[in-house]
């Protein structure tokens, strides 16, 4: 089996927000999107609850309990997030530094700089027997960093690749993830991708040796408008699965 989908939630959780009632219902999307192919669900709750509220993590470990689908819960290093993860013990954290007033995360962390206030965090996950991802710029000189971390993965941040794939010829972009990729294998790191990724672009990435999971939720989110969810996501898996670019 090639990398697996992991699908964010966190703009459908969005869209219920903007009524103040459960509809649409998180569990019952996570159950649309893994009846169509899709092997786990993302969630990334920030202390703002723009999207996904605190309750909506452990609701979702509680429904997918003992159907062999991974919870992969994002997270910045925060006191009050981390202590719901090790409550909730999902498959994977993936811990994402987060600015005040962002839109979107849109960088890796800053090692080693950050390594001594990461540290604890990252035994403490693991501890717990959760898998531990930390997002990474597609710079490969950091990876021995996120090794000395304690990480089991990496998650290459993929915007640039993304942005690059109908603006701008790809091959420098491609060359980073692809250099960024090995790096982290040579030094013992699982590797992840995500950000900006969509049924176009992901046939470009689908190839990167060694790539475990992708985590795709806004550009899917998009195209369900247009064809529909499950379509959404069985695109993506053709995407990742055997190259087949889907068209519109």
């Amino acid at each position: 089996m090639g990398a697996t989908l992991s699908v964010n939630l966190n703009k459908v959780a969005l869209l219920r927000n903007a009524r103040g009632r459960n509809v649409p219902d998180l569990l019952e999307w996570a159950d649309r999107v893994l009846e169509a192919g899709a092997h786990g669900i993302t969630l990334h709750p920030r202390m703002d609850q723009r999207h996904v509220r605190f309750s909506d993590v452990p609701a979702m470990a509680a429904h997918l309990a003992g159907r062999g689908v991974e919870l992969n819960v994002e997270c910045e290093d925060h006191p009050y997030l981390i202590d719901m993860v090790v409550d909730v013990g999902p498959a994977q954290c993936t811990l994402v530094p987060v600015d005040p007033g962002e839109v979107t995360s849109s960088h890796g962390w800053d090692l080693p700089r950050l390594a001594r206030r990461l540290g604890p965090t990252v035994a403490r996950v693991k501890e717990r027997g959760v898998r531990v991802s930390a997002f990474t710029d597609p710079i490969p000189e950091m990876q021995a960093h996120y090794a000395a971390l304690g990480v089991d993965r990496v998650e290459i941040y993929t915007g640039p690749f993304a942005w690059a794939w109908t603006t701008e010829p790809t091959g420098p972009e491609t060359e980073r993830v692809w250099r960024t990729g090995a790096a982290a294998r040579a030094v013992g790191l699982g590797l992840n991708a995500g950000h900006d990724l969509d049924r176009h672009n992901l046939v470009g990435l689908a190839a990167l040796p060694g790539l475990q999971e992708v985590s795709i939720g806004h550009a899917l989110t998009v195209r369900a408008l247009e064809v529909g969810m499950s379509a959404a996501v069985r695109e993506l898996l053709a995407a990742l699965g055997d190259g087949g670019a889907v068209r519109a």
